[in-house]
């Protein structure tokens, strides 16, 4: 026959109800000793009848060891909980800090950008001009900065430029100079010589009596 599922509340019947603590309890203590030898665990089990009899079964060398390492244990989690809890704090008021700080940045951003100045009162529109002329005082001076920086380079490059056109020139002149000199060490019977000579056709000039 199936077991039926035994529905969980007190037993009314004495006896009963004494005969289910033994047998639960037999099982509990032999599911702890079991749980100890199978994992290697550190076990600590009490039990008191309901007549105040005490069943105790401990892994180690007693019950009580086992209990001042778990009070030790709750201490040091004691602590770590509330270091957690500290810095959960601490990171909540900066997150809120830091959200402050963007919504006035964003602020700020709009109103530099002349944008929601209608709650502005005199004296912080002069101070957003103010900023805004040191701005634009900032961003010539890094344009100008920037300027020199693009001039210095073409100089130089023209410097390089210049040297490298000499240089070129000097090569075209020491060639030049070497042919001249190869032109006129060449044999002068080598050369072509250029003869004059008349040629007339018809008859021959008479000479005058």
């Amino acid at each position: 026959m199936v077991r039926g599922k035994t529905e969980m509340k007190r037993i009314e019947n004495a006896t009963s109800r004494q005969v289910t603590f033994s047998k639960r309890r037999s099982g509990l203590l032999k599911k702890a000793f079991e749980l100890s030898v199978l994992c290697d665990a550190e076990v600590a089990l009490i039990v008191f009848s309901p007549k105040g009899k005490l069943y105790e079964f401990s892994s180690s060398s007693s019950p009580s060891k086992t209990i001042e390492r778990y009070e030790t244990n709750s201490k040091n989690m004691g602590v770590h909980k509330r270091t957690v809890e500290q810095n959960i704090q601490h990171f909540k008021e900066e997150i809120a800090t830091m959200s402050r700080n963007v919504d006035l940045l964003e602020n700020t951003k709009r109103k530099l950008l002349g944008e929601g100045l209608e709650s502005c009162s005199t004296d912080e529109l002069q101070q957003i001009e103010e900023q805004l002329e040191q701005s634009l005082s900032n961003i010539r001076a890094r344009k100008n900065f920037i300027y020199k920086e693009r001039i210095t380079k073409l100089k130089e490059e023209e410097e390089t430029l210049r040297r490298h056109n000499a240089e070129l020139r000097k090569r075209l002149e020491v060639k030049s100079l070497t042919l001249s000199t190869v032109q006129q060490d060449i044999d002068p019977q080598q050369k072509i010589m250029e003869v004059e000579t008349q040629l007339f056709i018809g008859p021959p000039e008479r000479s005058p009596h």
